[in-house]
């Protein structure tokens, strides 16, 4: 594990959360009042989580390639970049995104709340592209009536499989997340035999056991996103979370999908939208469509500490200051930011999903 504090990817799955993307207006000053945001965003975390210390509130910020620069200056992440559109039997669009805040407790005026405090202090620097309210589900299963996230890492596998180490020295302790709203067609879905979603999905629905490789077939969910490289189960965290507007006959899942590197969950997203080979593409996407596709990074608590604690000593952090670099013994030493876990308030420390 790297010395920097990661933010709290791993923080356990929740029965309430609010995804929010947006976008950055332009101008200079703009950038300036996202890393204010940065700076007060742990103060916040612990004040509206203070209101009900077991609401396990907690918070991760991240940002987009075509604004990190803007916000940041160099350098910047190795593999930082847009989200990639996928074009095959199926489309995963690209939209747009600069920041996401991802926003989790385990009760909805929690999330509310501190969504609202954050939004007053951007208010003018950015537009809302993306905002979502998810919730929990009988049995931790989605609305398609399925267990979600089964094959999640825990413990230290979790960090393994989300935290970035010295692959990328300077961004130690970040990781990269994708956000992706799917939105399910459910008389469709509901109207296929039990034993046919089985096979779709590639475990029973029940009693959420993984079909034997003997009867669950190739384009199966489970099947295409298993990435293996060198005899290796290569790991993504997932969040996802349900959530729908019964009035507008809208049913979906918010996909939330952290890594240590972003091209895990591309691979995962080519077999799904392509094919493995090419043509045996994930059949759930016949009655799930992905609306919406961005890629961001999330820093440290720890490298965020250090970009505000330098805007306060007055850089902008903008493309015309020198480079932000990693943080310093000096800052660890002051405490980290710790987004949504703060070493001063254990209340909101990250714990294993």
């Amino acid at each position: 594990m790297p010395a920097e504090t990661p933010q709290p990817v791993t923080a356990r799955l929740t029965s309430a959360a609010i995804f929010l993307v947006v976008t950055l207006n332009s101008g200079a000053q703009h950038g300036a009042a996202v890393r204010g945001v940065c700076a007060d965003l742990a103060a916040l975390v612990r004040a509206v989580g203070a209101r009900a210390p077991d609401g396990q509130l907690s918070c991760v910020v991240g940002f987009g390639s075509d604004a990190w620069e803007r916000i940041f200056g160099t350098p910047r992440p190795k593999d930082l970049h847009t989200f990639r559109e996928i074009n095959g039997v199926h489309r995963a669009a690209e939209t747009p995104g600069d920041m996401l805040l991802h926003i989790r407790a385990e009760r909805m005026d929690l999330c509310f709340e501190l969504a609202t405090q954050i939004m007053l202090r951007l208010d003018g620097a950015v537009t809302v592209a993306d905002e979502t309210h998810g919730f929990g589900y009988f049995d931790e299963r989605n609305v398609l009536g399925f267990v979600d996230g089964t094959e999640n890492p825990v413990g230290q596998s979790a960090l393994d499989a989300t935290i970035i180490g010295q692959e990328d020295a300077a961004f130690a302790g970040g990781s990269y997340v994708i956000v992706q709203k799917y939105l399910h067609d459910l008389k469709r879905w509901n109207s296929v035999p039990v034993e046919e979603q089985e096979k779709i999905i590639g475990r029973t629905k029940l009693s959420d056991i993984e079909l034997d490789e003997a009867v669950k077939p190739t384009s199966a969910h489970n099947a295409l996103t298993s990435i293996v490289e060198d005899g290796r189960d290569l790991e993504i965290l997932r969040h996802n979370m349900p959530f729908g507007d019964a009035g507008k006959g809208d049913f979906g899942t918010y996909f939330i999908g952290y890594a240590r590197s972003p091209g895990t969950i591309e691979r995962m997203l080519g077999n799904m939208f392509v094919g493995k080979p090419p043509g045996n593409y994930d059949r759930l996407l016949d009655f799930s469509r992905a609306v919406t596709g961005t890629l961001f990074f999330v820093p440290s608590a720890s490298w965020l500490e250090s970009a505000a604690a330098q805007a306060a000593a007055g850089g902008s952090g903008g493309a015309n200051d020198a480079p932000l670099q990693s943080v310093s013994r000096a800052a660890d030493s002051r405490g980290s930011l710790g987004i949504g876990s703060l070493k001063k308030d254990t209340r909101h420390e990250q714990s294993s999903p």
